[in-house]
């Protein structure tokens, strides 16, 4: 059984409230008063997480009571409070909003809530705010921290209007907010004094360390790890890392390693091919048509992974790895460039959202869990393989193509959801 430690859920009333800054500006702050934080993200993503670890100093895991589920959400909350003394969670879009939400995940574990709210136009009616996300499930609300504060007076009447729910910490108006792009936050390692940017959040947070020490203390209790059988045993798996690709799961990366992969790594951006004794490949999503034309011109790459194709390596490529293994890639200025061809088709990008939200994938192995959010669209000849189902609607999702040895789709497959399925994935499914 975990030692109690401190934990919290970062939630709001809606998307826009600043949780992700104020999530990574208490996570620093706690750290440089030092505390051993470890900081979570509730549902699917894989920007905030990125943001969330640089400022806290350890890997960020995603929570989700559908597409992690319970067991293994409170298995890594448990291997987290043997190893750390703060659990932080950042929520996502509104506290109630989704099917599981934020609210679900602090009531299945017992986390009481944080509420940050934007409040720049607002000062007494904070507390009618506070009160109704606190009362409509309800929560159990530890406190609130008000960002975008103008003044200590604007503070006191926020703190007067709360009543009995205390004022935890406030943060005031930034002049440099984090950079964003159609997916979400610019990725740390392009922010000019990501460290920089981050001390100043803690610097600025001002922080009632005596309503800290307050601060109840939760247990998270650990169920049995499931073993999962090593289907991956002995088999080498490459898997593309650079800036347009690094959209994984952690999570991914330890399942593949429980299956008995031995993992390894290679740069397309910088024209490497995947090693040549990799008996598999994997290119997650990223940010293929912002570096498109560099893509186009890493002939080494395409190369090696047309012979690979060829040679029935299996191939898994999820969105942006997707898009790189199409024919061509249009960029948001209209401009077409030649991509690796494993794929029939063009992909282009687009203004408007073309996917977003959890889905699953039915295979013959079980429910394969993941989520997809992409703006750009695939055009090809080919008849889907599989078509995931969006949850918790039932309606079609992403469509799965099969081509040969390569499977491919916008859709970020969750791998901790069903090991066995993915190590199909992985397996030659016939031979070269």
């Amino acid at each position: 059984m975990a030692a109690p430690v401190k934990a919290l859920l970062v939630s709001a009333v809606a998307s826009g409230q600043g949780k992700t800054s104020v999530t990574a500006a208490l996570a620093r702050k706690l750290v440089r008063l030092g505390k051993r934080v470890r900081v979570f993200k509730c549902g699917p993503d894989f920007i905030d997480p990125m943001l969330l670890e640089r400022a806290s100093g350890a890997p960020v895991q995603s929570l989700d009571l559908w597409m992690v589920g319970p067991e293994l959400c409170r298995q890594q909350l448990a291997q987290a409070a043997a190893e750390t003394e703060v659990i932080l969670i950042e929520g996502v879009m509104g506290l109630y909003d989704g099917t599981p939400s934020s609210a679900d995940l602090a009531h299945a574990f017992g986390v009481p809530v944080m509420a940050v709210i934007d409040a720049s136009a607002m000062a007494q009616t904070a507390g009618a705010l506070v009160h109704g996300l606190r009362d409509y499930g309800p929560v159990d609300m530890a406190g609130v921290i008000a960002n975008r504060v103008a003044s200590p007076g604007h503070a006191a009447m926020i703190a007067a209007s709360l009543r009995d729910i205390p004022l935890f910490a406030t943060l005031p108006r930034q002049p440099q907010s984090l950079p964003e792009r159609h997916l979400g936050l610019v990725l740390p390692g392009e922010v000019q004094d990501i460290d920089g940017l981050l001390d100043q959040l803690a610097d600025q947070l001002v922080f009632d360390e005596a309503a800290w020490d307050h601060l109840p203390a939760t247990r998270f209790d650990a169920p049995a790890p499931d073993n999962i059988p090593r289907l991956l045993q002995d088999k080498t798996i490459a898997i593309a890392r650079d800036a347009a690709f690094m959209f994984l799961y952690p999570a991914n990366l330890d399942t593949l390693e429980a299956l008995g992969a031995e993992l390894c790594y290679f740069s397309p951006l910088a024209d490497e091919a995947p090693p040549a004794h990799a008996d598999a490949i994997y290119l997650p999503g990223g940010y293929p048509e912002l570096h498109a034309e560099a893509l186009s011109r890493a002939r080494l790459w395409q190369t090696a992974m047309r012979n690979a194709h060829a040679d029935g390596i299996p191939i898994l490529a999820e969105c942006g790895g997707m898009m790189a293994l199409a024919e061509t890639l249009a960029d948001t200025s209209g401009a077409a460039w030649r991509m690796a061809g494993l794929l029939p088709g063009a992909v282009s990008m687009q203004t408007r959202l073309a996917g977003l939200g959890s889905q699953g994938w039915h295979t013959p192995q079980g429910v394969l869990r993941g989520h997809t959010f992409h703006y750009s669209r695939l055009e090809t000849a080919l008849t889907p393989a599989a078509t995931t189902l969006k949850h918790p609607s039932g309606a079609e999702g992403e469509a799965v193509y099969q081509h040969r040895s390569l499977t491919a789709s916008y859709f970020h497959a969750y791998f901790a959801s069903n090991p066995a399925a993915v190590a199909a994935l992985f397996l030659r499914r016939t031979s070269p």
